[in-house]
């Protein structure tokens, strides 16, 4: 974290993300559950994808793929998308309308804020831009 608050100190008021913590998108389907999740490691960024069974009472998280880069180029995607605007998003299941995604995300960012939306085919501005950004990240 000190790295990245040496880099970025000073910008915490400017409505930016300047550090995370965690971030966590979990995405549903009729057939399938994942989950991407960011977590800052010492100086680097570690962005894995998980697949998620049920066992039991429980979730199984099930490592798919994992990859490691550089902290800004998850804060960069992170503003791209306009995440700081999510906190607070529900969106909900649009009528008549009989299947579809639903999503869950959670992020402390700026040394403690939290950050939560969710919805049924209903997504914020710039979701498919975070999601793609993962899945790229991940590739």
């Amino acid at each position: 974290m000190s790295l990245l608050k040496n880099i970025f100190e000073g910008n915490k008021s400017s409505g930016r993300i300047v550090s995370f913590d965690v971030v966590t998108l979990r995405e549903s389907g009729m057939r399938y559950v994942i989950e991407y999740e960011i977590v800052m490691k010492e100086d680097q960024a570690e962005v894995s994808l998980y697949g998620i069974r049920f066992s039991g009472n429980e979730d199984r998280r099930t490592l798919e793929k994992r990859a490691v880069c550089d902290p800004k180029t998850i804060i960069d995607l992170l503003n791209d998308s306009d995440l700081l605007s999510w906190d607070g998003f529900h969106g909900a299941h649009p009528k008549n309308v009989m299947d579809g995604i639903m999503f869950t995300l959670k992020a402390t960012v700026n040394e403690g804020e939290k950050i939560y939306a969710d919805g049924s085919q209903n997504f914020p501005r710039y979701y498919r831009e975070l999601r793609d950004g993962l899945s790229s990240i991940l590739s």
